[in-house]
């Protein structure tokens, strides 16, 4: 029960939380304003406005910020996980999901044109990456989170 306590009182760990849960309902009510239907995939799904896991990674170097100062490792650290994750969403990321909307294509246009195409596999997730404009304004609201809490 020690433990469970421990870590309801991690401000940090609460902060990333936080910053994550904001972001991921956020994103649903923005899906369900545009789609004008309720999915429930997007209330943990990766890709989308804001960016949730620069929501997390931010919240939690404000909060380490906040709490263990800016000379200390744990801020340090955390602001380096902070730039890689927003780095690799933007980048890595975001180009698996355009290689999946052009494969997803072309897998229509082989159903289509020919029928002895049998594709058993899904269609890929194409929502993966983000764009700057969702990394950032997930980090926005990461660094309100980390202050807030």
């Amino acid at each position: 029960m020690a433990y469970i306590e421990a870590l309801l009182s991690n401000k940090m760990l609460i902060a990333a939380v936080i910053g994550w849960a904001s972001a991921q309902i956020i994103k649903t009510v923005i899906n369900c304003f545009i789609t004008k239907s309720f999915n429930p995939e997007r209330l943990v799904g990766s890709g989308g406005m804001p960016s949730s896991h620069s929501a997390f990674v931010s919240a939690l170097a404000v909060s380490a910020f906040m709490h263990e100062g800016p000379e200390s490792p744990a801020f340090a650290i955390c602001f380096v996980v902070a730039f890689v994750v927003m780095y690799d969403a933007m980048g890595v990321r975001r180009e698996t999901g355009k290689q999946a909307e052009l494969l997803n294509q072309m897998t229509e246009i082989f159903s289509v044109n020919y029928a002895e195409f049998d594709n058993p596999e899904k269609a890929l997730k194409e929502l993966v990456g983000h764009t700057p404009l969702q990394v950032m304004f997930g980090c926005l609201l990461g660094i309100l989170v980390g202050i807030l809490v």
